[in-house]
């Protein structure tokens, strides 16, 4: 059995935190969401495997393919690999998820951003 401590803020101080599974030999890997901030969240992406969100509090506008709509509290939606996806926070309570990557390391394709614009 391994503990991992993620009390701690991570690099910068932000409350996103993230666990990839390779290092601890889990099957997954975890990113760890919390913020207030109306409009944040990543740019358009996909993975070659399914992501899955746990909503904790909060809700976002979520961007799947072709669809929008709005993951609250109490939802958990699930991505399939290769769809590009996206969310913004809508606020004004604290958005808190946690994301489950089934795959124990990260693999993103950048679609909109910074990084996409390295490809």
């Amino acid at each position: 059995m391994r503990v991992i401590d993620l009390s701690r803020d991570g690099p910068g101080g932000g409350r996103l935190q993230q666990l990839e599974g390779r290092g601890c030999e889990a099957g997954v890997s975890l990113i760890f969401t919390s913020t207030a901030e109306p409009g944040a969240g990543p740019y358009l992406h996909k993975h070659p495997y399914a992501e899955t969100f746990v909503i904790h509090s909060g809700r976002a506008l979520f961007t799947v393919g072709e669809e929008e709509l709005v993951g609250s509290a109490g939802q958990v939606l699930v991505v399939p690999g290769f769809t590009p996806h996206k969310f913004a926070v809508i606020g004004p309570e604290t958005f808190w998820s946690t994301n489950v990557h089934a795959n124990d390391t990260f693999v993103t394709e950048w679609l909109e951003g910074p990084e996409a614009m390295l490809l």
